[in-house]
């Protein structure tokens, strides 16, 4: 770091000087003073508002366990406190430190910046029941979570989450009305221990239980070909281009480059979920239902454009079947060079 800085001083006095030469041949102490005083503006002006530790190479260094991964974003939280991603992930690693009550301080910030968010309502009902002594939702816990489903229905933690919370107050038909709507966005083996439970809360209620399922048709088997959950590497976080767009990608494996189906989406809180079906398809002569295999692959475009540039965050790509009962899962961990 010294040479660098060494290296820089000169650089900024070479180009002083030579920006200065008229004011040198008229007047040389003038020309030295107002040299002087540039260079020693411009070394002020970025310890005030630049990143001297960035230079430093053990200021780069990965972190190899949660506490120095912590420290690290704190210190980054600190810096820059308006990056709603960073305060979300602070809270998880949080309560993963079974640190509840910092959680709660975390998903707080998050909030202020994103009040919104189904994601961090739920979220921030979770920290708040891991926090209590019982270990229960209380009063805004739950008005939480009915922010976060009335805000997005689809949001399956939420729901499941309330669910609870109905079940720890009796309202054992309550719960089981929440719950119910899961059954149609999970797979067949959460889908038959999901229908356990509520049997089990109906049954609580002197309600009879669930009729039973039909079987699935091929209509039904062609009609959801991928659930695709995706997720980011929380080094990486940091680095999320503003405005940039989530591209989920199928391919035909081992065949042309042209994706089979694409989806864009603006980028949201992490993980993601999604399901590709043939309404993704890009070619009516090549549909996801047609396929037995599928690569898929996710990018983070900083441009929105489709094509890869460097700088934008991808995941390696992953090979699955297609059809109802397909779960899959993508890691956005690496920078395209």
């Amino acid at each position: 770091m010294a040479m660098f800085v060494l290296a820089s001083v000169a650089l900024v006095v070479v180009v002083l000087a030579w920006v200065l030469r008229p004011l040198w041949r008229m007047r040389p102490a003038a020309g030295a003073g107002m040299l002087v005083l540039l260079a020693l503006s411009a070394g002020l002006l970025y310890l005030q508002v630049g990143t001297p530790r960035a230079l430093d190479p053990a200021e780069r260094v990965a972190p190899v366990t949660l506490q120095q991964a912590i420290a690290q974003l704190e210190a980054e939280l600190e810096r820059e406190p308006a990056r709603v991603e960073g305060w979300r992930l602070l809270g998880r690693a949080y309560l993963a430190q079974e640190r509840a009550g910092d959680a709660v301080e975390a998903y707080h910030r998050a909030l202020a910046l994103a009040p919104d968010a189904p994601v961090l309502l739920t979220e921030m009902a979770e920290a708040r029941a891991r926090a209590a002594a019982d270990r229960q939702f209380d009063a805004e816990g739950i008005e939480l979570l009915e922010r976060a489903l009335a805000s997005d229905p689809s949001q399956q933690r939420a729901r499941w989450f309330l669910g609870i919370a109905r079940r720890q107050a009796g309202d054992a038909a309550g719960a089981a009305e929440t719950w119910q709507p899961l059954l149609a966005q999970v797979d067949g083996a959460t889908a038959a221990s999901l229908r356990t439970q509520i049997d089990q809360a109906r049954a609580d209620a002197g309600l009879d239980p669930l009729p039973a399922p039909e079987a699935a048709t091929a209509t039904d088997a062609a009609a959801v070909a991928v659930r695709i959950s995706v997720s980011l590497d929380p080094g990486l976080s940091m680095q999320l281009p503003r405005g940039a767009s989530l591209f989920v990608i199928a391919r035909q494996p081992g065949g042309p480059p042209m994706p089979v189906a694409v989806r864009k989406l603006p980028l949201a809180m992490f993980p993601m979920q999604l399901t590709l079906t043939d309404a993704d398809s890009l070619m009516p002569t090549m549909k996801l239902s047609r396929l037995d295999q599928v690569e898929l692959s996710a990018r983070i475009s900083a441009s929105g454009d489709a094509t890869p540039q460097p700088g934008d965050l991808e995941s390696a790509p992953a090979t699955v079947a297609t059809g109802p009962e397909t779960a899959a899962a993508l890691l956005i961990d690496k920078v395209v060079r």
